[in-house]
């Protein structure tokens, strides 16, 4: 891998999701905070029109307009398709290479503590996660390779990737995460530093991975409408093992609704409230071991 010259840290992509939002608001401010002598990094707010409505989006969520094809669609006219179209220009100035990494700030009502998503399992990120899970044992590493093609903002380069922070309820500031956040962008950004200087700090040779299979739904009526909650013994337990069996949600009458798969999964964003709208409960994932 060649040195990493150029880094993007963006937040409110989500325009509610205020970690994000005011750590770049504070980088901004304060940009020696995240100043590395063999670096350029780039702060940016993703959505500054849904962050001072408040809102997660305007007319549609921007972290699904980064496709190649919609980037290049004159038609698409929406606020944040228009954005999109911005941030990629952003990101890529006249007559330059475009950035290196793209770190991309959420927040999330599910029990994710800090979590790194990524969408392909390069060496270089595999290096990085396995630095980081060894320094804060509270990172936890997703990677979504069938996300590649979802419009996600961090597919706009190779190695970007996502930092997802919970619990955090929608508009809030939660001081403990937002630290914790903080500090984890400073290792990141320490780490691409010293292997910039040729020093690439020395770590476990493994990390555990959580590696995407499927969504799965609320149980619907034929209407649409939700019939029956994520299960009590199930909520806030994000990346804990569920068994076949197990109960995982709750109808309205009491009645527990089981797991039916064949092998043991481990779901996470259980009950992310901003999912609801996108028909989806939860991730299943499969946990492995990597050696890197």
């Amino acid at each position: 891998m060649s040195q990493i010259e150029r880094i993007a840290i963006v937040g409110g992509t989500h325009g509610n999701e205020l970690t994000g939002v005011h750590l770049v608001k504070k980088f901004q401010q304060s940009p020696n905070l995240i100043n590395r002598q063999n670096l350029e990094t780039l702060v940016l707010l993703g959505n500054p029109k849904a962050i001072a409505e408040g809102k997660r989006y305007i007319d549609k969520d921007l972290n699904r307009c980064f496709t190649h094809q919609d980037l290049e669609n004159p038609n698409l006219l929406s606020y944040e398709d228009t954005r999109a179209k911005e941030i990629k220009q952003i990101l890529q100035p006249q007559n330059q290479p475009f950035v290196d990494v793209i770190i991309d700030l959420h927040s999330t009502t599910a029990n994710m503590g800090l979590s790194l998503i990524f969408g392909e399992l390069h060496p270089f990120l595999l290096r990085l996660a396995a630095y980081l899970s060894s320094k804060n044992p509270l990172v936890r590493v997703c990677v979504n390779q069938q996300s590649k093609k979802g419009g996600f903002l961090r597919s706009l380069c190779q190695l970007g990737f996502v930092i997802e922070v919970g619990t955090v309820a929608q508009n809030i500031l939660n001081a403990e995460l937002f630290q914790k956040t903080e500090q984890l962008i400073y290792s990141i950004l320490d780490y691409f530093e010293s292997c910039n200087q040729g020093n690439i700090p020395q770590t476990d040779n493994t990390v555990i991975l959580y590696q995407y299979i499927k969504t799965i739904d609320y149980p619907r009526d034929e209407n649409g409408e939700i019939q029956a909650m994520i299960h009590p013994q199930l909520q806030f337990r994000d990346y804990q093992p569920l068994n076949p069996g197990e109960p995982i949600f709750l109808n309205f009458a009491g009645k527990e609704i089981l797991y039916e798969g064949l092998s043991t999964v481990y779901p996470i964003f259980i009950n992310e409230a901003a999912y609801y709208e996108k028909g989806i409960a939860m991730y299943l994932t499969q946990k492995h071991q990597k050696v890197v």
